[in-house]
């Protein structure tokens, strides 16, 4: 058994190099956007609000349309964003297209009554100097972009009503994380100490999810079907395996339970339908606690546009895309955009969609395509994640005045996570707002050290929750704003209910509140687009992490020229978005830009070994 497994180590690992170098792209590959390190010293921030206008919400016009691109991307999400990015610093010409009035998808902030919102960036971890994700978004930005460490402990959980309910603390750095947890559950040091091994362990396999989607899909169906990749990894012998269960045989202690698995709406799905491997990543994710970008979540976008533009592209906003055209052989090339009553072709030789699988395959492409088995193969691979629900608070008064501390708050109404899920989704809409299991509360104003330069004394705070698209379907065909008092009603009855409960973690705010609004899943229809209001773009059940589905679901569509780039690709949140830009680009510019990033990392520490010396 022993050289079994030492021999299906190895060919795993011969295979994977060979997919890592050849990657199995056809043609001649393009020009690296990771030769040399683009990091230079940071800027002062730009606050003047008609120039970052003028940056993020240039609206679309046919003259603005840049001559001979190279490619055109839908959707100006990260995913988009990131893509555009990177074929730009490989020297091509990109044009981004974005329906909403600003761009940035999930980054892009809002101002209301003089207050800015985050929409999607509530914290990001492994953002420390020197990891990999680091030096990938300090690639894409040229270093512009800064960092700031939240509060330890980042992360706060109440389990019951915040009055009298346990509250457990999650603490930043691993040893700290452990020690933490140790110290509030004694007599659990082994089911901690296992936790958390069983954790690395499983995650250390996430980037073998970005290598399957490279590879030749034969040659991952034999790895799979021969037991290769469960054999040799613990990542995919545990895709099948949900999180209650996996827990479960750790602990009994219904409170550790809830420690370990209160993250979960962070990907969308109960820890009872969720798949342990997927949990992992994310559980490891925040092991060194969470970061916020200074000054706010649309630096991420000022900073991507200015890139995109210096390659001669350009990224426009109200453009809502209404088709992929596609050439007599069928090949994608180009796209048509609504401009008032008429529509405007535009042609480029690559068309990449962040626009997620749902809309690209059911809106976007013409009728003939959309009822190809292969895209009807890939749709039924997929399904719809959970709504969101949104309440954004204007406050008078710095965070220092109101005790606001750069750390989150998740609250559940108990120790059975997936319980209180499953009753309130099971709920009317009108009991729905007194049974809601789950609030998270953040700060962005209390995250970001430049806020007080930009908002002096005013503070935000966000809060979000889950919920069904149902209950608010029926007044999908009415404007925004204008959906009536029934549905001002339902809305206001969930926020009541909401902001009862943040009163209760907050009570000496009551009389600072200055602002209040909040959005529905139709609001994320109406500003980002998501289908069914979804948060996470498709549900991260543990069908999607199969590998079957894994491997299938690839920038590469079954429309030649057509690309797909995002959350959809690799998985939810803002580092995949990114992970799933980096496999479309490296698709489109046919090079393994993975092995590209390993490459720059090696030659900036030898050049900072040769500074130290």
């Amino acid at each position: 058994m022993g050289l079994y497994l030492l021999l299906g180590a190895l060919l795993l690992l011969l295979l994977l190099l060979l997919g890592a170098v050849l990657v199995g792209f056809p043609g001649r590959p393009s020009r690296s956007p990771f030769q040399e390190d683009a990091r230079r010293p940071p800027e002062p921030l730009v606050t003047d609000k008609e120039a970052r206008k003028r940056v993020l919400k240039q609206g679309f016009s046919r003259d603005k349309v840049p001559d001979h691109l190279d490619a055109i991307v839908i959707g100006s999400g990260y995913g988009g964003l990131a893509v555009a990015v990177m074929l730009s610093k490989a020297g091509k010409r990109v044009l981004v297209l974005e329906q909403h009035g600003k761009a940035g998808g999930c980054c892009h902030t809002f101002n209301e009554k003089g207050y800015e919102f985050d929409v999607g960036i509530h914290y990001v971890g492994q953002m420390e100097e020197g990891s990999i994700l680091r030096m990938m978004i300090d690639q894409l930005t040229d270093g512009q972009l800064q960092w700031a460490k939240m509060d330890s402990p980042f992360d706060t959980l109440i389990l019951g009503d915040p009055d009298v309910g346990k509250r457990y603390y999650l603490h930043s750095g691993e040893t700290d994380y452990i020690q933490g947890l140790k110290k509030q559950f004694p007599g659990e040091e082994a089911a901690i100490d296992r936790f958390v091994t069983l954790v690395k362990k499983v995650s250390k396999g996430c980037p073998l999810l970005a290598i399957l989607k490279m590879l030749p899909i034969p040659l991952v169906m034999f790895l799979h079907r021969s037991g290769l990749l469960a054999l040799v990894c613990p990542f995919f012998r545990m895709l099948s395996k949900n999180v209650l269960n996996v827990v479960a045989e750790i602990t009994s202690n219904a409170d550790l339970k809830a420690v370990f698995t209160y993250i979960f709406p962070t990907y969308g799905v109960i820890p009872s339908k969720a798949s342990f491997s997927l949990h992992a990543i994310l559980v490891e994710h925040f092991f060194g606690g969470g970061w916020y970008p200074q000054g706010g979540s649309s630096e991420i976008v000022f900073q991507s546009i200015h890139i995109i533009q210096r390659a001669g592209g350009i990224v426009l906003t109200k453009a809502p895309v209404q088709s992929i055209l596609v050439d007599p052989q069928g090949k994608a090339c180009g796209v048509s955009v609504k401009k008032g009553q008429d529509v405007v072709n535009i042609y480029a030789p690559v068309v990449i969609s962040d626009a997620g699988i749902f809309n690209t395959y059911e809106k976007l492409l013409p009728n003939e395509l959309k009822v190809l088995p292969e895209i009807q193969n890939q749709l039924s691979m997929m399904h719809h994640g959970i709504g969101g629900f949104c309440v954004f608070i204007g406050l008078k008064g710095s965070k220092e005045e109101l005790g606001f501390e750069a750390k989150n708050y998740y609250i559940y109404q108990h120790n059975d996570l997936c319980e209180a899920f499953v009753t309130y989704l099971n709920c009317s809409r009108e009991t729905a707002p007194k049974k809601i299991p789950l609030l998270y509360i953040g700060s962005s104003s209390a995250k970001d050290p430049l806020w007080e330069k930009r908002y002096p004394g005013k503070s935000t705070l966000i809060i979000l929750a889950v919920t069904k698209y149902e209950w608010f379907e029926e007044w999908k065909e009415e404007k925004v704003t204008k959906r009536g008092l029934e549905y001002e009603s339902v809305k206001n009855s969930f926020v009541d209910s909401i902001m009862d409960t943040v009163l209760k973690v907050y009570p000496h705010i009551k009389d600072k509140i200055e602002h209040v609004s909040a959005g529905t899943p139709l609001t994320n229809c109406h500003y980002i687009a998501s289908p069914r209001g979804e948060m996470y773009g498709a549900e991260h059940s543990i069908s999607r992490l199969q590998v079957e589905v894994t491997t299938t679901i690839r920038p590469q569509t079954p429309v030649p020229n057509l690309y797909l780039t995002g959350q959809d690709v690799f998985l939810g949140g803002f580092p995949g978005a990114l992970h799933g830009a980096l496999i479309c680009a490296s698709a489109v510019l046919q090079r393994n830009l993975y092995v590209d990033l390993v490459r720059l990392r090696r030659k900036m520490k030898a050049t900072s070994n040769k500074k130290e010396n």
